[in-house]
């Protein structure tokens, strides 16, 4: 449950940021700089958004695969337990059968 929570926060904080990305280019727009000078600071400004999208893009990639890996040796340790719980019913099956056999 918990990891369900990370990936969660990850995606908040994914959209927190894009969205202050996307504000802190208005304000930029509104800015009193000549253009050369604006494009060059919303060109750097996009490019350390862009770096840090991929960052925490790449973060959440591997908490879910992190966790997508622990569901699956949660999932083959429950299916032996299982399966061994059944063995071991047909084997009590088996026996009270036999026992019953020779009751009679």
């Amino acid at each position: 449950m918990s990891e369900n929570n990370e990936v969660s926060a990850g995606v908040v904080l994914l959209s927190f940021l894009t969205g202050a990305a996307v504000g802190a280019g208005i304000a930029l727009l509104y800015a009193p700089k000549s253009g050369s000078e604006m494009r060059a600071t919303i060109a750097d400004f996009t490019d350390d958004a862009v770096g840090k999208i991929k960052d925490y893009t790449k973060e959440a990639q591997d908490k879910i695969k992190s966790a997508v890996e622990e569901g699956k040796g949660a999932i083959a340790e429950k299916k032996s337990i299982l399966a061994s719980a059944i063995e071991a019913g047909r084997e009590a099956m088996q026996m009270e059968k036999e026992k019953i056999a020779r009751q009679k």
